[in-house]
């Protein structure tokens, strides 16, 4: 389903194709920065195996990221209504910001496409699904790869988010996890100089090397691609790892593993009208690397921002693109 625009921003949207490869339902989730409008409804339904096409100014600026383990009729008013992400137990976010820790896509387009669109990819707040993003049409030097391990699986346990079967949904950072300085960057820590990766840190960029680990990050994992259409995709490989776009005639086509031979083609649903597009990602990372500078969940630093000189706030509380 897309939002309508009227005049201008219309004739300058830009859309984003939001893929749920998880073996499981997600509940994708939008949070605009100041001055930009709600899109996709703030959050919806994806079940798996299925996208859903979400439409957005040209000049849109904010952050996605994905929800699990939702349960929207709860009688407990007092607990989250996801596992991961929750926004207030709200379906549709409506710009509240969710929860940590969670995988978030930050974006920053412009219409001008002589000007930078920024896009990357953040668990400097902590980790709840692995997610790709490219251009369509793909171009290599434009995708964001997947993770090449599931954090989940290796996160340490004083970052382990457990549900209520015990089973590890998410993994902090540690920023997120003990709110010290030198693990958030700020204070006597807020340079690059001062702020180094620390032992967990290492941990999320051996997981996902083309991910935002902490606030200073470096080289920096930030893309400048102009595209009115872009493709964002969960669990994108069968292993939750890295991912290789293949594009045939227009489509993006699945080229599963090798026992699962291009026969697992994702089509776009009712959403997607008229449309036989199809996504999918498989066996192979890259990495993308620019500038960078930015603070943590707890800093008060806000504003760092500039669609020029992109630095990186890379949080929940910080939104990306103010």
């Amino acid at each position: 389903m897309g939002e309508n625009y009227a005049g201008n921003e219309l004739a300058q949207a830009c859309t984003f194709y939001v893929s749920n490869r998880c073996p499981f339902p997600i509940w994708p989730a939008t949070a605009a920065n100041t001055g930009h409008p709600v899109i996709g409804n703030g959050g919806f339904y994806l079940p798996s195996g299925q996208v859903r096409r979400v439409q957005a100014p040209g000049n849109w600026n904010g952050r996605i990221w994905a929800r699990t383990g939702c349960n929207f009729a709860s009688k407990f008013n007092w607990k989250a209504a996801c596992e991961t992400g929750d926004c207030d137990r709200k379906l549709e976010c409506n710009g509240s910001i969710g929860l940590p820790p969670a995988t978030l896509v930050q974006i920053s387009l412009q219409v001008d496409k002589s000007k930078p669109s920024f896009y990357d990819v953040s668990v400097v707040d902590g980790y709840n699904l692995p997610v790709s993003v490219m251009t369509k049409p793909n171009v290599p030097k434009c995708h964001i790869g997947g993770c090449l391990k599931d954090m989940n699986s290796i996160c340490p346990q004083e970052l382990e988010v457990l549900n209520a079967k015990g089973e590890v949904v998410a993994c902090k950072s540690a920023c997120l996890a003990f709110d010290l300085d030198k693990f958030c960057c700020r204070n006597e820590y807020g340079t690059p100089e001062k702020c180094k990766p620390s032992v967990y840190s290492k941990i999320f960029k051996d997981a996902c090397p083309s991910y935002y680990s902490y606030a200073f990050d470096n080289p920096p994992p930030l893309v400048n691609c102009a595209s009115d259409e872009y493709v964002i995709t969960f669990c994108p490989s069968k292993r939750w790892g890295s991912d290789h776009i293949s594009t045939l005639d227009g489509a993006l086509s699945c080229y599963g593993t090798d026992d699962q031979r291009r026969h697992s083609l994702l089509s776009f649903n009712a959403y997607v009208t008229g449309q036989g597009k199809f996504i999918a990602a498989c066996d192979r990372h890259r990495k993308l690397f620019s500038y960078n500078s930015s603070d943590c969940w707890s800093v008060s630093n806000k504003g760092l921002w500039n669609h020029i000189v992109f630095q990186h706030p890379a949080s929940f509380e910080t939104l990306a693109m103010d």
